[in-house]
């Protein structure tokens, strides 16, 4: 045990601030330099392709086409949305899925009535920069510089270059955990908006009911419902009918392993990873869910500091979720912000921890799943047992306001 204190340590010794920092400026450097060659390669800039390639925005710019050519239902007809994903890029692209509900099709159809590259560079640059202004706000320093370890986190990466919608997820998660306690209506505006990725809202409701925010919970509920009935409105209940069918049988995709087992990064996903029936993956989800409500409960009734709420309630979410991927690791970024605005500060043990996720971030899905390793899920569920650690032994101090 002394050995283990001792090196320790040493390693709280070499993550101070000005050493964080360094290291995070040559990680992102490579980070950069890796990203650019392989955007080439997706190109056929470094070697002639056998195959077109694509991205995930093509599946939302795809939905986001047919609903503007006033057939939003079909964005749920995997045939013919497959058809207009090869349309808009090129015949033969791999199929991307589109499971989203009528909500977000208000979103892809407002981007898809521009080109395609110009309308994934806007929806890309739009949400990156909401989520930089909301990490700015929780983070203990203002100046810029503090950034760094944001932008060299590595799932930001797969974000950007997969297209992906998880900067604006995370931007609503921190905005509303941020404007909990001050701005309540705007906070649950935040968590509202939530619903055009509605599983990832499963423990809000959870925190401001023990909480007892209920005008947060209010504007929550009513944003939602808002959007709801505007999709409604504009796109029809056909169109609804079609994503209730087709989430219905979304589990197949999920279980069948035609995503990438290596990319899920909640207890489900490791599972079936490491060789689970998925009988099993659903058993150790549900354990897993109901570990992590009764956790966020327990820590937003007792009305603990802000910090410590808000990374336990976005921590939580990570784990209690059954599908999450590695670009969804963006919420890991906002609890792991939300314990460095923490007061009590993190202990030399804790630093090290955080490092080592961190660099556990950077396992690619394809590698994950050779080796069988659930990288995703060990960074999700050790970061929650940290904060974890953290929690519990406290004794409430009534609630602190610190946004």
């Amino acid at each position: 045990m002394t050995v283990v204190r001792l090196l320790l340590g040493d390693l709280a010794g070499a993550l101070d601030r000005d050493r964080v920092l360094a290291y995070c400026r040559v990680l992102l450097a490579v980070e950069i330099a890796v990203f650019l060659f392989l955007v080439a390669g997706t190109h056929g800039l470094i070697v002639p392709l056998t195959s077109p390639t694509s991205t995930d925005f093509v599946s939302f710019y795809a939905a986001g086409d047919l609903a503007n050519a006033g057939s939003p239902q079909l964005a749920y007809n995997q045939a013919a949305h497959d058809i207009a994903e090869q349309r808009v890029t090129a015949p033969g692209v791999e199929y991307r899925f589109f499971y989203y509900p009528p909500v977000f099709l208000l979103l892809c159809a407002a981007f898809a009535r521009l080109p395609y590259l110009a309308a994934f560079i806007a929806f890309e640059a739009a949400t990156f920069a909401f989520y930089l202004i909301v990490m700015r706000r929780i983070l203990p320093e203002r100046g810029w510089t503090a950034l760094l370890p944001v932008l060299a986190f590595p799932p930001l990466f797969w974000a950007l270059g997969l297209g992906q919608n998880s900067f604006l997820t995370a931007a609503l998660f921190g905005a509303g955990t941020l404007w909990i306690d001050r701005r309540p209506i705007l906070a649950g505006l935040c968590f509202g908006a939530l619903c055009y990725k509605p599983h990832f809202g499963l423990l809000v409701s959870a925190a401001l009911l023990a909480g007892r925010h209920w005008r947060a919970l209010g504007a929550a509920f009513g944003s939602a419902a808002a959007l709801c009935a505007l999709s409604l409105i504009i796109f029809g209940w056909e169109t609804w009918h079609g994503f209730l069918a087709a989430a219905t049988q979304s589990h197949a995709t999920y279980e069948s392993g035609r995503i990438n087992l290596g990319a899920l990064v909640t207890p489900f996903g490791g599972m079936l990873l490491a060789g689970g029936t998925p009988h099993a993956a659903y058993i150790a989800q549900i354990a897993a869910t109901l570990g992590a409500g009764l956790f966020v409960a327990i820590v937003w009734r007792r009305g603990l500091a802000l910090p410590t709420r808000a990374a336990a309630l976005t921590a939580a979410t990570l784990v209690a979720i059954p599908i999450a991927l590695m670009y969804d690791l963006m919420l890991a970024g906002v609890a792991a912000a939300w314990l460095l605005r923490d007061p009590a500060g993190l202990a030399g043990g804790e630093r090290v921890v955080l490092a080592a996720l961190f660099v556990l971030a950077m396992v690619p899905p394809g590698v994950a799943q050779v080796l069988h390793f659930p990288s995703g899920p060990i960074v999700a569920l050790s970061l929650l047992a940290l904060i974890a650690c953290r929690v519990l032994p406290r004794r409430s101090t009534g609630r602190t306001v610190t946004a």
